[in-house]
């Protein structure tokens, strides 16, 4: 059997990031204590939600290693490793190990559309280079590759190879996936509006986005599913699901970026091809986290 890397919610941080586009190390550094007070279970570090396409393989490190240093051992730290290069994923994964990260987050490579059988072949030798669990990463709305259920049953063989964070947006896939790697591999929902129908099927928790926001209700959320309590998870899908639309309602992690600087941690800066959310959307997100008692 192998070893969870966590249960519950783990939130997939956004990267602060000052006037200049410099990583806001500062903002950082109260971002994860506010995520680990709130009783977070576990957190990502450079993700595509930190931004990991344009940050470069020195920041990304440099930011694992803040993470995991200003973490101390208090809960898990996942280091996103993923791009559409092999090469290139081998020398992050190298990175984020030497960085001391817990585990990786594997995004399938993006643009090129990958077979099945490259997405063995990929799979397999990251799983052969890290020194630490692998989740992979299954988003096809962004990355035109879908991991097929059959694929990730196949890759579950792999030693290394722990868990899968799955975004596919299909409960159709989740059910055929958790027939095929259930027991084999750990089950993560990867979109927020879906945690409890995932976790409903036996998933183990969340890469969240929400979280970034209110770590401490999606925890609530996780844990309530982790007991068998699914008529109180079910309550809190429902009540947090117009601040979940409206966190989606640009690309993230635009949204994200704007909810998370409102509150205090930093500023909405992000560098290009994203730019800062449009007012309108802003508006609707600002409604959103203050009807759910946010101070903004």
């Amino acid at each position: 059997m192998k070893h969870p890397v966590f249960e519950g919610t783990a939130t997939a941080l956004v990267t602060p990031m000052k006037d200049d586009l410099s990583v806001d190390y500062e903002a950082l550094g109260r971002l994860i204590d506010f995520q680990i007070e709130a009783g977070i279970n576990a957190l990502v570090a450079v993700g595509t939600t930190g931004e990991s396409a344009t940050l470069e393989y020195a920041e990304q490190k440099e930011v694992i290693q803040f993470t995991v240093e200003r973490v101390a051992g208090r809960v898990p730290v996942i280091a996103g490793a993923g791009t559409n290069n092999t090469l290139h994923v081998l020398e992050n994964v190298r990175n984020a190990c030497e960085a001391g990260a817990d585990a990786l987050l594997v995004v399938t490579p993006y643009y090129n559309k990958a077979t099945q059988n490259g997405l063995i072949s990929h799979f397999t030798a990251v799983a052969d280079t890290a020194t630490v669990p692998v989740i992979l990463y299954n988003v096809p709305g962004r990355t035109g590759c879908n991991l097929l259920p059959q694929t990730a049953a196949k890759l579950a063989e792999h030693p290394n190879i722990v868990g899968i964070k799955e975004a596919s947006g299909s409960m159709a896939q989740v059910v055929e996936l958790m027939a095929l790697c259930r027991g084999k591999i750990d089950v993560y929902s990867g979109e927020d509006a879906l945690n409890v129908p995932i976790m409903s099927m036996g998933g183990k928790g969340a890469i969240s986005v929400l979280s970034n926001i209110m770590p401490r209700e999606s925890v609530a959320m996780t844990d309530a599913c982790l007991a068998g309590n699914y008529t109180v998870a079910a309550d809190w899908q429902c009540q947090l699901l117009p601040l979940i639309q409206a966190l989606f309602c640009e690309v993230n992690p635009i949204p994200a970026k704007a909810a998370v600087a409102a509150l205090g941690f930093g500023r909405e800066n992000l560098r290009m091809p994203l730019s800062r959310m449009e007012d309108a959307n802003r508006q609707r997100l600002l409604t959103a986290m203050r009807e759910l008692g946010l101070t903004v």
